[in-house]
């Protein structure tokens, strides 16, 4: 009898350290994962040894609202669905368009804004227009919408997937693609830092973005798409989005 009570004792300890729910029935996750790519800014992005931007400071927002401490994991693009889908993640944010082959894996929250995916070029090139990407070199960030809009709406176009969007427009910058078509906040940011390119006038295509979470998680969806909904009502989010996008 007193060696059962030695390991009820154990377990009732093992319990309260980790306060999860498979030891109390019912008890409250205390933290929210978001997988993200932090080479996207302004929405993620490093800044010394932390993980800021727009998307950052949302999550964080939402995680205030649950109640819960936010953990942000930084992973290539190709991989955050799966993470998600998996359960490695809570959700995804990472400036992530609602598509349908993506919806095929994870459901999406509320939209929190738009964007539009803008084409880069060399100062003085002959590409005018995003028709005249059908046989040109274009780098894109690889499993983005810029990629799959490319691939999808020009077959014969060389495209070059790089993993992150920067490497995309270095490539652009050492002659080594002729294009790069990437979202307009990030392709601005990218723009600044590289002298003799510049974006093109005409929006290659307007979006929206969302938070992905798993098929599984309604409960965790509807959570968020509250709080998102409290965040749009009382300007926080807006506030989030201007800090870092001023108005042209």
């Amino acid at each position: 009898m007193k060696h059962m009570q030695k390991i009820l004792a154990v377990l009732l300890a093992v319990c309260l350290l980790a306060g999860i729910s498979a030891c109390g029935g019912g008890g409250e996750k205390d933290q929210l994962v978001m997988a993200t790519n932090a080479n996207f800014p302004p929405y993620e992005y490093h800044e010394g040894d932390d993980i800021t931007g727009i998307d950052v400071e949302i999550a964080q927002a939402i995680a205030d609202k649950l109640g819960v401490e936010l953990k942000v994991e930084d992973m290539d693009f190709g991989a955050i669905i799966d993470a998600v889908a998996s359960g490695k993640a809570d959700m995804g944010l990472a400036g992530m368009t609602v598509r349908p082959d993506r919806l095929e894996n994870v459901n999406f929250s509320d939209t929190y804004t738009t964007a539009e995916q803008v084409i880069i070029v060399k100062d003085g090139s002959d590409i005018a227009e995003a028709d005249d990407l059908a046989d040109k070199s274009v780098g894109v960030q690889e499993n983005t919408t810029g990629d799959m809009y490319v691939s999808e709406d020009y077959p014969d176009a060389d495209v070059q997937r790089y993993k992150n969007g920067a490497d995309a427009v270095q490539a652009l910058a050492q002659g080594k693609v002729d294009a790069v078509v990437i979202d307009n906040e990030p392709a601005k940011v990218f723009v600044a830092e590289n002298e003799g390119l510049v974006i093109l006038e005409s929006a290659y295509a307007v979006e929206e973005y969302a938070i992905a979470i798993a098929k599984d998680n309604d409960e965790l969806l509807e959570k968020v798409n509250k709080a998102l909904g409290e965040l749009k009502e009382d300007g926080s989010l807006q506030k989030i989005i201007d800090k870092y996008i001023k108005a042209d």
